[in-house]
C-alpha cells in the first residue's frame, strides 16, 4: 500500500513539474488563448472552420505574420520598428512601378534591396544619434507615407507586369492555398532556428537582454542591432509585396496601423517589450490569432470595430503574463 501511495505520489510531482515546465514556455500563452477562441469561434460559427474560410484567414496571416517576424526578431534585441507599415505600403508602390516597366523578379529584388537600405538607415540614425528606435521609427514612418502621398495624390496605381512574381507568392495553388502560406511557414521556421539554434541567435539574446555584458563578452552590439533594422524592414517590405501581388493594385493608405498589429501579434507571443525575451514561433501563434479575431468577430456577427477592443484586451493580459512568466525564470 505504501508503494503504491509512493507511486501516486512521484506521478503527481513530476506531472506537477511538467505542467510547470509548460507554463514557463514564452509561447505557452499565446497557445492556450488561440485554441480557446479557435474553439469559440468553431462553436458560435460553424463555418469557421471550412477550408475556405481558414486558407482564407491562414492569407490575412501570412501577411501580417511576414511582417511581425521581423519585428519580433527586432523586439528581441531590444529595439521597436514603427516604420514597417509604411515600408510595406512603400514596397508594395515601388514593386508595382517598376514591375510595369520591366521583369517583375529584377522588380521584386530591388523593393527589398531598397527595404534593407531603410532599415539599415533607421539602425544607424538611432545608435549613431542615441536616438530611441521609437521616435527614429516613427520619424521614417510618417516621412515615407508623407511622400508616398505627395508623389501619388492618393491615387492607387494598378499592376500590369509579367506573372513571375505573382506566381511565386500569390496565385491559387490548389483548394484555396497560396505561395503565400508557404513563405510564411518556410520563414517563421527559419528564423526560429536562427534564433535558437545559432550564435548569432545567441548574440540577439544578449544584446536585447544584457547589452553592457554582451559588449564584455565581444558582441558587436551595433551591428546585431543593424542586421536586425534590416531584418525587419525588408520582411515588412517582402509582406508588401505580396499583398500587391493579390489585389493586383497598389496605393500609398495600405497598411495604416499595421505596424501596432505587429507588436501586438508580438507581445501576445510572448516577446517581452524590454529585449531580451521571446520567441519566433510564438510570434508565428501571435498572428495567427490577430488574423482569426479579425475574421470570427465578422462571422458571429460582431461589428468590425469590436476588433481593436479585443486585441487591446488580449494585449494588456499577454504583456501582463509575459512579466510573470519571465519573474518566474529570474
Amino acid at each position: 500500500m505504501d508503494n503504491v501511495d509512493t507511486g501516486i505520489g512521484r506521478v503527481k510531482e513530476n506531472l506537477s513539474l511538467s505542467l510547470s515546465r509548460i507554463r514557463r514556455w514564452p509561447e505557452f500563452g499565446v497557445i492556450l488563448a488561440f485554441s480557446t477562441i479557435f474553439m469559440v469561434f468553431s462553436l458560435l460559427a460553424p463555418k469557421f472552420v471550412t477550408l475556405r474560410n481558414l486558407t482564407g484567414v491562414f492569407t490575412i496571416v501570412s501577411e501580417l505574420g511576414i511582417i511581425t517576424i521581423g519585428v519580433a526578431f527586432l523586439m528581441i534585441a531590444g529595439e521597436f520598428d514603427l516604420s514597417v507599415s509604411s515600408v510595406y505600403a512603400l514596397s508594395g508602390f515601388l514593386f508595382v512601378t517598376l514591375a510595369n516597366s520591366f521583369n517583375s523578379l529584377l522588380a521584386l529584388i530591388i523593393t527589398l534591396v531598397a527595404a534593407a537600405c531603410i532599415g539599415f538607415l533607421n539602425g544607424t540614425i538611432t545608435l549613431r544619434a542615441g536616438i530611441p528606435s521609437f521616435i527614429t521609427t516613427l520619424g521614417t514612418m510618417m516621412f515615407l507615407r508623407g511622400i508616398m502621398l505627395a508623389v501619388t495624390g492618393g491615387r492607387s496605381v494598378v499592376y500590369n507586369g509579367d506573372l513571375i512574381v505573382p506566381t511565386m507568392l500569390t496565385r491559387f495553388i490548389g483548394r484555396g492555398f497560396r505561395p503565400s502560406h508557404i513563405w510564411f511557414l518556410a520563414l517563421a521556421l527559419f528564423f526560429s532556428l536562427i534564433l535558437t539554434r545559432t550564435r548569432y541567435g545567441n548574440w540577439v539574446f544578449a544584446t536585447g537582454g544584457k547589452k553592457e555584458v554582451a559588449r564584455a563578452m565581444g558582441v558587436n552590439v551595433n551591428r546585431v542591432k543593424v542586421v536586425n533594422f534590416m531584418i525587419s524592414s525588408v520582411m515588412a517590405g517582402l509582406a508588401g509585396c505580396i499583398v500587391i501581388n493579390r489585389f493586383g493594385v497598389a496605393n500609398a493608405s495600405f497598411g495604416m496601423g499595421m505596424e501596432l498589429e505587429a507588436i501586438a501579434s508580438a507581445v501576445i507571443g510572448g516577446t517581452f517589450l524590454m529585449g531580451g525575451y521571446g520567441t519566433i514561433i510564438g510570434a508565428f501563434f501571435g498572428a495567427f490569432l490577430m488574423g482569426m479575431m479579425r475574421t470570427g468577430l465578422v462571422m458571429v456577427g460582431a461589428p468590425a470595430y469590436w476588433y481593436q477592443a479585443f486585441v487591446g484586451a488580449i494585449l494588456v493580459i499577454a504583456a501582463t503574463i509575459n512579466i510573470k512568466l519571465r519573474r518566474l525564470e529570474m
